[in-house]
């Protein structure tokens, strides 16, 4: 029996000695008192924030330390917290609790830590914080619509329908369509729409769903769960539907997406819910979709190559964004704000800038905008010559008089004025003020276009 109880206090003292290791350990400095208040522990963290020393162990605390407020926990069993302590030339920070065993308040602890260390704390979780600060700055910068109404030129002219529809749908939070040949600037509309409704504090992000491919593209819309797949981020990752929550997706080349990933788009536009790949649950979402195309999407849904009840779904507001050859009076515009924006010093040639209204454009206003940045490339001085225009804009033009050899350069170009005319006075209208406007838009004088009416005999 003797034997016995020698393996039990043995066993004990490894145990006291090994808690006694773990308190030692703790980078905080600790206190222990018993139920009469009595010091029972202290470690050496608690003697280096404090200065006391482990001669106070066994005696009363207040009798050592008159101010204690550890005591009073024993008796309240109340916690305090971020107490306030000096003494001599050191200040600390305590939290005190009751040790409390079978509802019996055998004792009381106090953790304390050095105002020093507490100091480096907050100016590291400051640090910390404006970092996170500058991450989401940056976020909101990379996920931000720059475009305003008000920076589409051709609002008054050739996109003046268009424009009036998409002001009016703005602030809906229905999808829209906005279908339109390649560079017309659909992306630019869908900026302009976000920025103009209740949503324009909150991220726009665009994805390009033909650049993506498609067994990747679905992870990247509505994200993903932990260990969906081999290579998955341990904790999962969000979709960008969650980072646009709130806010706008942009679906640009939407005639691209999968027949299958389809159906999951529809689903979400109709519950307002996405799930990640992966996972069982919804998540709740507020996103407006704003889709884009330069396909034809009934033919494809002819084709059975797009959804059709997708396809009403997303028809709701639709956008026919017209071409650079349908607003031609345009082009005067664009090439000012093009020439202005980057190349103040520079000019075009009357005659350069007949030809080019005699182009069709098949690129659109990014073609347009790619001509005058070579041309003030090339250009020996200060003014755009034909000269200065890309070699398969010039052969092309050639095909054109080979096609009516009976034809000069100046006669094509006299017609394309003279339509060009006509066109914009049907538009504004016949009065004088009417003929105003429409001198603005052609970027000529009135008198100059009196002159010009009168010379190709138009009919006002």
């Amino acid at each position: 029996m003797s034997i016995l109880n020698h393996q039990i206090d043995v066993s004990f003292e490894k145990q006291v000695e090994w808690w006694k290791a773990v308190i030692d350990s703790i980078n905080d400095g600790i206190l222990v008192i018993d139920q009469e208040g009595s010091v029972q522990l202290i470690n050496p963290e608690y003697t280096r924030i404090t200065g006391v020393t482990s001669d106070i162990l066994g005696k009363p605390l207040r009798e050592y330390r008159p101010g204690a407020q550890l005591p009073d926990t024993l008796e309240d069993r109340k916690c305090r917290v971020g107490v306030y302590r000096k003494t001599r030339d050191r200040e600390y920070l305590v939290d005190m609790a009751p040790i409390i065993v079978n509802d019996k308040v055998i004792g009381a602890v106090s953790v304390c830590k050095s105002l020093t260390e507490v100091h480096r704390l907050s100016q590291e979780l400051k640090k910390q914080n404006e970092k996170l600060k500058q991450l989401e700055r940056k976020m909101d910068s990379m996920y931000e619509a720059k475009y305003t109404f008000d920076q589409i030129i051709g609002k008054e002219a050739g996109l003046k329908g268009v424009v009036t529809v998409a002001k009016k749908v703005a602030d809906s939070s229905l999808p829209i369509l906005i279908t339109g040949e390649s560079g017309t600037g659909k992306e630019l509309f869908s900026q302009a729409i976000h920025n103009e409704s209740s949503r324009n504090g909150r991220p726009f992000i665009p994805v390009n769903c033909a650049a993506i491919p498609a067994e990747l593209l679905e992870s990247e819309l509505f994200g993903y769960g932990e260990g969906a797949f081999t290579g998955a981020k341990k904790g999962g990752k969000a979709g960008l539907f969650e980072m646009a929550n709130y806010g706008t997706l942009f679906l640009d080349e939407i005639g691209d997406m999968s027949y299958d990933l389809q159906a999951k788009l529809l689903r979400v536009l109709q519950e307002k819910k996405i799930r990640r790949v992966g996972e069982t649950i919804d998540r709740d979402i507020d996103v407006r979709v704003i889709a884009a195309t330069h396909r034809d999407l009934q033919h494809l849904v002819h084709k059975n190559r797009f959804r059709e009840d997708l396809f009403y779904r997303l028809n709701v507001i639709r956008l026919q964004v017209p071409s650079l050859r349908e607003r031609r009076e345009d082009i005067p515009r664009l090439i000012d704000s093009f020439l202005q924006s980057a190349y103040s010093t520079y000019t075009i040639e009357e005659q350069t800038l007949k030809f080019l209204y005699t182009y069709e454009w098949p690129g659109n206003v990014r073609e347009l905008k790619n001509v005058i940045d070579y041309a003030t490339c090339i250009a020996e001085g200060t003014e755009i010559t034909l000269h200065d225009l890309p070699e398969s804009m010039i052969k092309q033009g050639a095909e054109l008089f080979q096609q009516q050899p009976n034809r000069s350069l100046q006669g094509v170009m006299e017609d394309t004025e003279r339509r060009l005319i006509q066109e914009t006075i049907n538009y504004f209208g016949t009065g004088i003020e009417d003929k105003k406007k429409a001198a603005k838009s052609l970027g000529i004088s009135l008198a100059t276009l009196y002159n010009k009416i009168k010379k190709y005999n138009i009919g006002s």
